[in-house]
């Protein structure tokens, strides 16, 4: 998938040069992001698809504390409460079922990593062009396959895909790698990255639904999984509230 997206991404924007500095940053961000996405799987492989996405709903917390801390602005004790709402339905979550609390605290740390990607790239990626900052981004996630290193498969790995997996792997190549994380850079050169990372907040509720009527995950989940659920969606409406109203005020 990274071959594949770095491919598409070389096409599109070619070799441009950065200054070796604005490189090493740019390095930086990008190993956070294989750093997310090796957790990220990790916790679905651990637990399900469902928990896999509710801890990751954990980032608005995380982005409320790091943003900041280290881009020095003011901390907002509305947008920390707002965001302990969904630390109070993940610990919901967390108490239903002890096989899926590896997956869960693995999920968790996905989150705080991803936080921690976002803040440094609305800093390390401005002033070059968003496909650039992408290109290098990607092409340095290379410590995924160190990942095989650590915890050696007991499966074939398959180098060359074939077939539908080839047709699978370019589509998230090119729409939900290339195309995703480039209106990310995008965005976050204009928002703020607890801002941004409010719609991640949105992703268990479209995520679930469709792991329930694909892999059937409802019959694994019981009344406290739902409650906790409940207040991490609720979270997203305040966190959202909050925010178009502070875009309100701020116009007027």
């Amino acid at each position: 998938r990274l071959v594949f997206t770095t491919m598409i991404l070389l096409v599109f924007t070619g070799l441009p040069r950065v200054e070796f500095k604005k490189f090493l940053k740019i390095a930086g961000c990008g190993t956070l992001l294989g750093l997310h996405w090796i957790l990220f799987y990790a916790s679905i492989k651990a637990s399900n698809v469902s928990i896999g996405v509710v801890s990751f709903a954990s980032i608005c917390f995380f982005t409320s504390i790091f943003e900041p801390m280290i881009l020095r602005k003011r901390f907002s004790i509305v947008d920390m409460l707002l965001a302990l709402i969904t630390i109070v339905g993940l610990a919901c979550i967390f108490s239903f079922d002890t096989r899926y609390r590896t997956g869960i605290i693995i999920g968790v740390l996905s989150a705080a990593v991803c936080s921690l990607y976002a803040i440094t790239n609305k800093t390390a990626c401005q002033n070059i062009k968003s496909r650039t900052a992408l290109l290098y981004l990607i092409g340095v996630s290379i410590i995924i396959p160190f990942y095989l290193m650590i915890y050696p498969s007991s499966q074939p790995i398959m180098v060359i895909p074939e077939g539908d997996n080839l047709w699978w792997l370019l589509c998230l190549a090119l729409f939900c790698t290339a195309g995703l994380y480039l209106l990310q850079i995008i965005v976050l050169k204009k928002l703020s990255a607890f801002t941004v990372n409010l719609t991640y907040n949105l992703e268990p509720c479209y995520t679930i639904l469709i792991a329930f009527a694909a892999f059937g995950e409802s019959r694994e989940l019981n009344v406290s999984f739902y409650v906790g659920i409940t207040m991490v969606i609720l979270s997203v409406v305040l966190q959202n509230l909050m925010a178009s109203r502070r875009k309100e005020n701020t116009k007027k």
